[in-house]
């Protein structure tokens, strides 16, 4: 799957440079050229993933859901179901408070986890008293973290970053043209060294 050659500019660093290249092999099996948005969406399916709208969710206490759209929604993004469907098809939950551009990367590390082979997380009991249940999440930092850069690669892949920074875009108008949050792009920006020429540019400007 990932056997991509370099034709592409990589960033720098020996890390970020494997990333990169997971990053292009997701957006050839997409069709994706180097300067166009990418849909995470499109690539779900190809990923066994079914994504189910929040609001045809049954089983939840109006007071749970009232919590998790409400005081709890900066607190969570999305995820998969750690069990499958019986067409091997995992269920993804998106939040539907985040907007566009903050949910396509969030399902977007949805379908690097499957893409990269990553285990599932699980929720699991530690302890049971008389005041319930006690979960723990099985959480694994480097796929966590694996995931979320290749996924904001593929969205926001380096090539095309580094030619909109030559040509003196924010990073709104680079966010804007690849249907992503500031934040990511900014955050690309940091993990590919090119923030100090940023910030140089713009400070210039100002």
């Amino acid at each position: 799957m990932f056997g991509v050659m370099p034709r592409y500019p990589l960033p720098p660093g020996e890390k970020w440079r494997k990333f990169e290249l997971h990053a292009l092999a997701l957006r050839d099996f997409a069709g994706a050229s180097d300067g166009e948005a990418l849909d995470p969406f499109a690539l779900a399916k190809y990923a066994d993933l079914l994504v189910v709208d929040f609001e045809t969710i049954t089983g939840l206490s109006e007071a749970a859901r009232e919590h998790l759209l409400g005081s709890a929604a900066p607190a969570w993004s999305g995820g998969a179901c750690s069990v499958p469907l019986p067409d091997g098809r995992r269920v993804v939950i998106l939040n539907p408070t985040h907007g566009a551009m903050r949910t396509n990367a969030t399902l977007m590390e949805e379908v690097s986890h499957v893409f990269l082979g990553h285990q599932a997380s699980r929720l699991k009991i530690v302890a049971e008293d008389e005041r319930g249940r006690t979960l723990t999440r099985d959480y694994r930092k480097a796929d966590e973290e694996e995931a979320y850069a290749i996924g904001a690669a593929a969205l926001v892949p380096f090539g095309a970053l580094r030619r909109a920074l030559h040509e003196g875009r924010t990073s709104a108008e680079i966010a804007r043209r690849f249907q992503v949050s500031r934040e990511l792009v900014e955050y690309r920006l940091k993990v590919t060294r090119l923030w100090p020429m940023y910030r140089q540019a713009h400070l210039e400007q100002g």
